[in-house]
């Protein structure tokens, strides 16, 4: 898309298909609460106890206005990125979500597939299947990142990253903000427990890790690592100090520890201790092409997708995941227009401004024409 001001066809994809049934990101949403059982659904829009840290990322999201600047010329907005050595159509990942196939069968290789289809990043979940060999076999093109979740010893990790060098994924993530399992309220309130959960063994090495295992990683393998779930300036400096590739902002999308901050709150705070020094992802209730904007524009990296993944994967499975990426391309080259820039490289905060929310913040107050209950069980 050169012009700003269309969407192009999905790569692959008959606009047919999926391009003409969503026009907008909100019926994705729409779709997929149509598709899924109530298990599924508060899975997905749901977090700890109060959710209060879900509500506090959306808010940080909107408490931030543009500065736009006119009389430019932006007949070509370009929103590519470079990193990892590949060229992307936004700097976007979709984010490592546990139990993708409770909203498709073909669970983390649809979503590979879609966001290699479309040119954009995919971290897998180790909770998530079909797997770290078979997602790389499924989407060998794509940029893919795995994630993992501690289960075990040493031996345990250095095998898990050496499958991932070996199938080719581009980058390692450690997930460090989930030593105890958090109280999902609205699964607890209907006495549910999801399969995974039952399966799930090895909790212990997860509560047990500590930095020792970040050097551990760094000293034996070549590979860019990512630790995911930094909230404070002082572990990012820590971080640093043992030559983390790549500090991920995350609250874990307000789904472990309640009352924290939003993720556009700390991210600031990061990027100033960062200084330059590795690079950075972030993530929690980024759903809207000029959410991705006010993250750049912030001094990250990269931006996962989350919830809004879910939503576009239930609703169509891989075509709709393109299509989602689409859609959000569009809005990012808009935004970028309207800001008078025509790429990424020339934002910075000046573009930005602090202001007041004018909508509730939630789950779905990004999408203010939806009219679903988000609360109701």
């Amino acid at each position: 898309m050169n012009d700003g001001t269309s969407i192009r066809p999905a790569r692959n994809v008959e606009l047919g298909a999926s391009g003409e049934e969503y026009q907008n990101l909100h019926e994705f949403v729409r779709k997929a609460r149509a598709r899924l059982n109530q298990n599924a659904w508060d899975y997905i829009v749901g977090a700890a106890e109060t959710e209060t840290t879900l509500r506090r990322n959306r808010m940080a999201l909107d408490e931030i206005a543009f500065r736009p600047r006119v009389l430019r010329n932006v007949v070509h907005v370009d929103p590519s990125t470079e990193v990892f050595g590949r060229r992307l159509q936004l700097p976007v990942m979709l984010a490592p979500v546990g139990a993708l196939e409770i909203f498709d069968p073909a669970a983390g290789a649809a979503v590979a597939r879609g966001a290699g289809t479309f040119g954009a990043a995919h971290m897998l979940s180790s909770v998530s299947e079909p797997g770290l060999e078979n997602t790389a076999k499924a989407a060998p093109d794509a940029l893919r990142i795995f994630q993992l979740y501690v289960r075990g010893d040493d031996a345990f990790v250095e095998d898990v990253v050496s499958r991932s060098i070996d199938n080719g994924y581009s980058a390692f993530c450690l997930t460090v903000d989930t030593a105890h399992y958090s109280r999902r309220e609205r699964d607890i309130a209907k006495r549910y427990v999801r399969e995974s959960r039952i399966r799930a063994t090895g909790g212990d090495f997860q509560k047990g890790l500590e930095w020792r295992t970040v050097k551990l990683i760094k000293d034996k393998f070549r590979i860019p690592l990512v630790i995911k779930g930094i909230a404070t300036a002082e572990d990012a400096v820590v971080a640093l100090d043992h030559g983390v590739d790549w500090i991920y902002v995350s609250n874990h999308g307000g789904r472990q520890l309640d009352h924290g901050r939003g993720a556009m709150h700390v991210l600031p705070e990061i990027v100033e201790a960062v200084r330059g020094r590795a690079k950075i992802m972030v993530d929690g209730s980024f759903c809207r092409g000029t959410d991705i904007v006010k993250a750049i524009a912030s001094g990250a990296d990269l931006v996962g997708i989350g919830r809004l993944q879910c939503w576009a994967l239930a609703a169509d499975g891989e075509r709709g995941i393109t299509r989602m990426l689409e859609l959000l391309e569009d809005e990012v080259i808009r935004c970028l227009g309207l800001l008078g820039v025509t790429s990424f490289a020339e934002l910075d905060k000046s573009y930005l401004h602090p202001a007041t929310a004018t909508n509730p913040p939630g789950v779905f107050s990004a999408f203010p024409l939806l009219d679903i209950e988000p609360y109701r069980y």
